[in-house]
């Protein structure tokens, strides 16, 4: 059954690494527009891919909560990968949900991409 074939993956980026985000989605279009992959993301970040022509799932913005559905999404076995474009110079109000999420990737052995080298080795590996 194909449907068990398809990865999910989720994309969330930091607002000062949003354009760094839509490069690599671009760089990496023939890839991740294929059937086997679903993108689902954070509000903002999906309304970015959204525009650059991908087809996103987006959940809420990472303040509101964003980043807190898809580690819940994670936790139950759906998501396959998270590619998150942190931003390491900027404060963020939701810290703790970031720090859910990137605890719940290893406490279920998701491969975690924090910035684009890492990214880039974990899309060409599939």
């Amino acid at each position: 059954n194909s449907f068990y074939l398809m990865k999910t993956i989720a994309i969330i980026a930091h607002n000062g690494k949003k354009a760094e985000m839509v490069q690599f989605l671009n760089e990496y279009r023939n890839v991740l527009e294929s059937k086997e992959i679903r993108l689902i993301s954070t509000g903002t970040t999906g309304s970015k891919a959204e525009t650059a022509g991908f087809e996103v799932e987006k959940l809420l913005s990472g303040p509101l909560g964003g980043d807190a559905q898809i580690a819940s999404r994670l936790a139950e076995g759906k998501v396959d990968m998270v590619i998150f474009f942190r931003d390491p110079m900027d404060k963020h109000p939701h810290e703790p949900d970031i720090f859910m999420l990137m605890r719940l990737c290893d406490v279920h052995n998701i491969p975690l991409a924090t910035n684009p080298a890492t990214a880039k080795l974990l899309i060409e590996a599939f």
